[in-house]
């Protein structure tokens, strides 16, 4: 059995993650994702809009997923790979080179980003179509 790891904050759950859900099970039997914690996503500077239940609970519901964890900090990532006996570990390009450390433990994958579709688009796109408050 092919079990494969990714990790991600997967906030405003898009066509983008799911097509990253699909060819990421499509190489294997088991598809583990790990969900950043809001605690995790404060520490990177960044804040999601949904919550990490809520984000979980979308993760979660993708017929691609066989388990959700938390990713609580950068360093988890070998101890996972060894604690759920992971094949391979898989990112998006964009990471290309900051986890080849992990090929002493299993096979490193970055795979391509769905070129139409980012988290950060579409904040942007949102933001830029909201109404401004005239006081």
């Amino acid at each position: 059995m092919t079990t494969i790891l990714t990790y991600g904050t997967f906030d405003l759950f898009h066509f983008g993650h799911v097509r990253l859900f699909a060819r990421l099970a499509g190489k294997g039997d088991r598809l583990i994702v790990g969900v950043s914690t809001d605690a995790f996503n404060a520490r990177k500077g960044k804040a999601a809009f949904f919550s990490y239940q809520q984000r979980v609970e979308m993760v979660r519901a993708c017929r691609y997923v066989d388990q959700v964890i938390p990713e609580r900090h950068w360093d988890q990532k070998a101890d996972d790979i060894l604690k759920y006996g992971v094949d391979i570990f898989a990112m998006g390009d964009d990471w290309r080179g900051h986890f080849d450390h992990l090929g002493v433990h299993c096979r490193v994958l970055y795979l391509p980003r769905t070129e139409t579709v980012s988290t950060t688009s579409i904040k942007s796109s949102l933001a830029g179509a909201l109404p401004v408050e005239h006081g």
